[in-house]
């Protein structure tokens, strides 16, 4: 049976109520607002709701801000190698994609798009030069739709076509078109976590409280039953403010709490199971949201290994993949888009160094490059500009060629005996 509003079959209206046998009390409204309870819900869940969650601010901020840092270049294939490219496509694409915004801003709003909104959309300007600039789009503010086989995505007054826009999204509905956003998926996850919240800033708020039931024998009539609430409240608001633990009660009469308190509800650890839901939402390792409750040293160096193989790259491949589909074309003449996920161990100098240290020793670059990467100035020595490695390096299978010394005065080499000269010993 539904409470409430209800049409009966000949069409009128009834509504529940508490004078209604076939009707549970503590089911009709009246009965629920008696005790001050009517219109309790869990709390909905919007994206402004959502990042009040701190777990769910703290792995939009994190994922974001470590994909805007990732070092972005473009480059161009040739008979030599790799090239990076110069001019106004570098320009757009590692240091300022507008005039507004440069690229680490331009990316981190980008990229908090995917991660709450569920979608990443910028324009594409160009000029017969070429790419002009990036410019981001509300993605709740712009019309996705399929128009002969082709996305189109108004935006404002103006309609541009596919080729004319990056579009990341964070899950893509069957249709191709519609998008999933992380923050509608993980709503139940979400609001618990609202609620979890609401309660315990309520329970604190009220110093401790928890909710009461006045056991004895009740007053008569609903308003006896409200002025006793009141006056219950008022003692127990005068002894919090007053740091009295005691409170009068009237004879007869005892004070039981109902619900759970948070140690027994395990809040506690309630949530601590939010964080590791929210975790799974962005597949995020927990240790990157400061949940360290099962964190180690050895685990917490994988989740790192993690966060790069299994997560941050599969979103930079996504980002470039688009990049180098709308910037170039199919056919991009060998040029491309390309994150250096070496930019994520800049904060540990040790581990950097000793990379670059062996990359030079095992001729994989050289000593000048080495430097490049550190933002250094080139060495003016010729030799550092030549692949070095280490000479007792051979091929497998040859034997090492060993050269003579030197001459030097700790090992002079016998000169030739002239005729009539003898050695010494001969005497």
């Amino acid at each position: 049976m539904k409470i409430g509003l209800e049409i009966s079959r000949s069409g009128a209206e009834t509504r529940a109520s508490i004078e209604d046998p076939t009707v549970p009390v503590s089911q009709t409204s009246e009965f629920m607002a008696l005790f001050g309870l009517d219109g309790v819900n869990l709390p909905h869940v919007t994206i402004d709701s959502a990042l009040t969650v701190p777990a769910v601010s703290a792995a939009v901020a994190f994922l974001s801000r470590t994909m805007a840092t990732l070092p972005l270049h473009a480059y161009r294939n040739t008979k030599d190698g790799a090239v990076r490219v110069s001019g106004k496509l570098q320009v757009v694409v590692h240091d300022a994609p507008n005039d507004g915004m440069d690229s680490f801003k331009f990316r981190q709003y980008f990229w908090q798009q995917v991660f709450t909104v569920g979608r990443g959309l910028a324009w594409i300007e160009r000029t017969p030069q070429g790419v002009e600039a990036l410019w981001p789009m509300d993605p709740n503010k712009t019309q996705i739709k399929r128009v002969g086989g082709r996305l189109q995505y108004k935006f404002g007054d103006k309609i541009y076509d596919q080729v004319d826009v990056i579009d990341v999204p964070f899950m893509l509905r069957a249709d191709g078109v519609r998008h999933y956003g992380p923050i509608s998926m993980a709503a139940k996850a979400i609001q618990l976590a609202l609620a979890m919240n609401e309660y315990g800033s309520k329970l604190f708020a009220g110093g401790g409280v928890p909710p009461l039931a006045l056991v004895g024998p009740l007053p008569v009539g609903a308003d006896a039953m409200k002025r006793a609430m009141v006056d219950i409240g008022r003692a127990i608001d005068v002894a919090r403010q007053n740091g009295k633990p005691i409170i009068p009660i009237p004879p007869g009469y005892e004070l039981k709490p109902i619900g759970f308190d948070p140690e027994k509800g395990q809040m506690t650890e309630a949530r601590t199971h939010q964080i590791q839901e929210i975790a799974r939402i962005y597949q995020l390792p927990p240790v990157f949201l400061q949940d360290l409750s099962r964190a180690t040293f050895t685990n917490a160096e994988q989740q790192d290994l993690h966060l790069v193989k299994h997560l941050v790259g599969q979103w930079s491949e996504a980002f470039e993949g688009e990049l180098n589909l709308k910037l170039f074309g199919r056919f991009n003449a060998g040029r491309y888009v390309e994150h250096n996920l070496d930019g994520l161990m800049r904060g540990d100098f040790k581990s950097r160094i000793e990379g670059i240290a062996r990359a030079v020793q095992t001729a994989q670059i050289t000593p000048n490059e080495a430097r490049a990467l550190e933002n250094r100035p080139r060495h003016a020595n010729p030799a550092a500009d030549e692949l070095l490695v280490q000479g007792a390096t051979i091929v497998l299978g040859q034997q090492p060629v060993v050269k003579p010394n030197a001459p030097n005065e700790s090992n002079p080499v016998d000169e030739p005996k002239g005729d009539g000269e003898a050695d010494d010993n001969e005497a």
